[in-house]
C-alpha cells in the first residue's frame, strides 16, 4: 500500500466541521452542498481562504444530539455563489477522521481537533474492489425496483467500482446509524457487502410487510 506521504503530513490538526444527518461523503466521493445558514456560509468564506480548503463532514447521532466520532474531510472542489445569498459547493472526499474536540469560533460553526491515523489509508491508491459486481448488480435492480428509483443501468455497470459504492451510500434512503456503518467499514470489498446487506434486507422487510397485508 503506497501512502502519499507529502498529502499525509499536510492534513491538519484542526477542521471546521459541518453536522449533517444523512450526508453521506466517503473517501474518493464527491458530495454536493445547498449552504444558506448563516454560521455555515463563514465556514464556507473561511475554509475557501485555508490552504487545504478542507471541511469534516460528520453525522449527528438521533438521540443524543451528540456526534459520531468518525466523519471524513473534503475538499471544496467546486463553489458558486447565487444571487439570493446561498453557496453551491461540492466536497471531493479526502480522508476519514477521528473526532476528539470540537469549539464553537467567533463566526458561529465548530472547529474541531481531529487525527487522521487510523485512517491514513483512504488516501492511498487500492487494488481492491467489489468482490461480486453482478451480484451487487442483481441486489441493486430488485432494490431501485422496489423502491420505484429510475437508473440508467448501462452507465452504472461502465462505472468503476468507487464512483458505484460512493453514488450507492449517498442516494439510498439509509438511516443514520447504518449510513455511519457504511463510512466506518474498512476497505472497499466491506463496504460493498455491507451496502449488498443493507438492501437485502430492506427487501426482506419490504417482502415481510407485502406478506402481512395479504
Amino acid at each position: 500500500m503506497n501512502i502519499d506521504e507529502n498529502a499525509a503530513s499536510a492534513l491538519p490538526t484542526q477542521i471546521p466541521i459541518f453536522p449533517l444527518p444523512n450526508a453521506l461523503l466517503l473517501p474518493g466521493g464527491q458530495l454536493p452542498l445547498n449552504i444558506f445558514e448563516p454560521r455555515y456560509l463563514a465556514m464556507i468564506e473561511d475554509a475557501l481562504g485555508a490552504s487545504g480548503r478542507l471541511i469534516g463532514m460528520v453525522q449527528p447521532m438521533e438521540e443524543a444530539g451528540e456526534l459520531f466520532g468518525i466523519g471524513c474531510a473534503g475538499r471544496i472542489s467546486y463553489f458558486q455563489e447565487t444571487g439570493d445569498g446561498r453557496y453551491m459547493i461540492a466536497l471531493n472526499g479526502v480522508c476519514r477522521f477521528r473526532l476528539h474536540g470540537h469549539q464553537v469560533t467567533a463566526r458561529g460553526y465548530r472547529q474541531a481537533d481531529v487525527g487522521w491515523e487510523e485512517f491514513l489509508a483512504d488516501l492511498a491508491e487500492t487494488e481492491s474492489g467489489i468482490g461480486d459486481r453482478d451480484h451487487m448488480f442483481a441486489v441493486m435492480r430488485r432494490y431501485f425496483n422496489a423502491r420505484g428509483f429510475e437508473a440508467d443501468w448501462d452507465q452504472i455497470e461502465q462505472s468503476d467500482d468507487n464512483s458505484i459504492l460512493n453514488t450507492l451510500a449517498m442516494v439510498c434512503p439509509f438511516d443514520v446509524a447504518e449510513k455511519q456503518a457504511l463510512l466506518e467499514a474498512e476497505g472497499m470489498n466491506r463496504r460493498a457487502d455491507l451496502l449488498v446487506a443493507m438492501m437485502e434486507m430492506a427487501l426482506h422487510e419490504d417482502d415481510g410487510q407485502n406478506d402481512a397485508r395479504h
